[in-house]
This record gives structure tokens, C-alpha cells and sequence, in this order.
């Protein structure tokens, strides 16, 4: 069985075209499947619309959202409730291709856990939009060693047992192959049709770029120490204090043997000494900390990051 699962803010006019379409790719696979929009907070008639177009498409499911909780969250929301042996995630405003899902299923039928899609012919803004995800990308593949060419897409397919292991939060989703790779999971890319938007308008503004990098960050963080939180800020406790007590022990030294007269000569030096020894004990002291929440973490983490108003279908 096979689950779409598409999150919507405010696409009145591309959500019900896209129903269609992949109602008819979907059909022509012969395999089971579902279809399963998640309407994030939408201000306009998507939601009207798309109940409306449930008379027509018995296999679309709409799962209606208190409010906007942001893509992740849609994502999450929907990838709970699929069914389908295989996961398949898209936009949804007419920018992908229902036409590309069975490249996808070949590609997880030879063995694949995920299969990411490239957008390897984009038309998009050249300053705004291409040249900050192309930095964004060779950053990814630098930190998490998953050789990804576009972590960005939302185009991707998965099997459903992995992606249901995987705790989505934040604005991770774009990161899933990473979490995923953490998984053991095998990775295939393949190339994806990228339409021009012909309705609605783009959520995307430049200050997201700057929560991506954010994400990278914290990402790298997330699947190298998220265990063993006090392996990070202990080498950044040996770092600064180590260096500080180095400074004070050869003024030290010097001083002993009478190469200098008088430590509080190089009071500048002997400050600097302290304060990168007081900056490395509290790094440590912040790694024992995040030892503790990340343990507290691991065996209270239940809280669902979306709320359902309903859910139809």
C-alpha cells in the first residue's frame, strides 16, 4: 500500500488539481493507496474544497489541524496516520510531479530505504532561493557525511517502518535522510520535474535560510552527541581550560626559574589564563546538565508537536 502524504497552507486553487492528479497516477500503479492531505491552519477554502472533493476521491484522507504548526509538524501529523507500506511526501502546490511517484517506488522496490528527491533543474531566484540551499547542501553533506545533493525537497519516499521510527520536531523534515541515515537506512537520489508556480503564492522568505543553518547546527549536535552530550562540551571544557592552565603554569615556571620578575607583571595574560579556565569549567558544567535533560529527555519524550481539530476519511 502506498501513502501521499501532502501538507497545505492556504492552496485553495493547487490542493483539489493535485488531488486529481495524483488520484490518477495512483490508479494507473494498481497498488492500494491512500491520500492524505494536512490542512496546517489554512485561512482560505482549502479545507472547504477539499471535503468537497472527497465525494469524488473516496482514498483522500484530510487531516485538519487546530491551527498552523508549520510544515514538520503537517508532515508528522500525516505521516502518523499512513497506512502504506511505502511513504511518499510532496508539496503541495503544484511545483512536484505526480508523475515521478512510480520512479520513486522502482527505486525503493531495488532495495532502497529512502529515495530523496533532486531538483536538478531549478528556476526559482537565483540570490534568494538556489545560492543559499546550494551552501546550505554542501554544509549538510560536510556535517552529517550523507552524500545528499538536495536535502531541501520535500519530494521523497520511504519506507513506512523506518520513517515511523524517526521523531520529526522543529523544521527537521528536510533533514529526514540524515535522521534516517543515523537509522542504518540506504539512500538512492533521483532527479525530479520542478514546475513553476502557477497558483497561490510562496511561503518561503529569506529568513527561513537562516533557520536552516540554525538546524544544522543543532542537527549536527543532534545525531553525533545526542547520547553522549558530555563528550561535546567536554572536549570544549579541555579546549578553554586546558589552554588557560597551560598560560598560568608557564607564567608560573618562567617566574620560578627568574626569567620574569613578577607574575602580576603580565596581569593581562594572567587574567586571560583565568577567564579561559572559568569559561571551560562552565562548559562543563553545562555538558553535565544536557547529560541529565538529554536523559530525561529519552524517557518523557511523548508529547505529540501538532494538535488535530478532526480528521475526515
Amino acid at each position: 500500500m502506498i501513502s501521499v502524504v501532502v501538507p497545505l497552507h492556504n492552496e485553495e486553487d493547487a490542493a483539489p488539481i493535485l488531488a486529481e492528479q495524483l488520484f490518477k497516477v495512483l490508479s494507473d500503479i494498481k497498488d492500494d493507496f491512500e491520500i492524505i492531505f494536512i490542512d496546517d491552519g489554512s485561512l482560505d477554502q482549502t479545507l472547504t474544497r477539499l471535503l468537497e472533493l472527497r465525494k469524488k476521491i473516496p482514498e483522500l484522507k484530510i487531516v485538519e489541524l487546530s491551527r498552523k504548526h508549520g510544515q514538520t509538524a503537517a508532515i508528522a501529523a500525516g505521516i502518523d496516520q499512513a497506512k502504506g507500506d511505502i511513504i511518499i511526501t510532496m508539496d503541495g502546490d503544484l511545483q512536484h510531479d505526480p508523475a515521478d511517484i512510480p520512479r520513486f517506488l522502482e527505486k525503493i522496490k531495488e532495495g532502497f530505504d529512502v529515495v530523496s528527491g533532486w531538483r536538478e533543474v531549478r528556476t526559482d531566484n537565483a540570490v534568494f532561493r538556489r545560492l543559499p540551499s546550494k551552501f546550505a547542501n554542501t554544509l549538510m553533506r560536510w556535517v552529517s557525511g550523507v552524500n545528499v545533493k538536495d536535502f531541501g525537497s520535500t519530494y521523497k519516499a520511504y519506507r513506512s517502518a523506518l520513517l515511523k521510527r524517526i521523531e520529526l520536531f522543529g523544521e527537521l523534515h528536510r533533514f529526514i535522510p540524515v535522521l534516517a541515515a543515523k537509522e542504518g537506512a540506504r539512500i538512492a537520489e533521483i532527479p525530479i520535474s520542478v514546475h513553476p508556480r502557477t497558483h497561490g503564492y510562496s511561503k518561503y522568505s529569506l529568513s527561513r535560510t537562516f533557520g536552516v543553518f540554525e538546524d544544522i547546527f543543532f542537527l549536527s549536535f543532534f545525531t553525533h552527541h545526542l547520547t553522549k552530550p558530555i563528550r561535546a562540551f567536554g572536549r570544549l571544557f579541555f579546549l578553554f581550560f586546558g589552554t588557560g592552565f597551560l598560560i598560568s603554569a608557564a607564567l608560573m615556571i618562567l617566574w620560578c626559574v627568574g626569567i620574569i620578575g613578577a607574575v602580576w607583571e603580565h596581569s593581562a595574560l594572567l587574567l586571560f589564563s583565568v577567564f579561559m579556565m572559568t569559561v571551560g569549567f562552565q562548559f562543563l558544567v553545562v555538558g553535565i546538565l544536557a547529560e541529565i535533560l538529554m536523559r530525561i529527555y529519552h524517557h518523557t519524550s511523548q508529547k505529540s508537536i501538532y494538535s488535530v481539530r478532526n480528521i475526515h476519511g
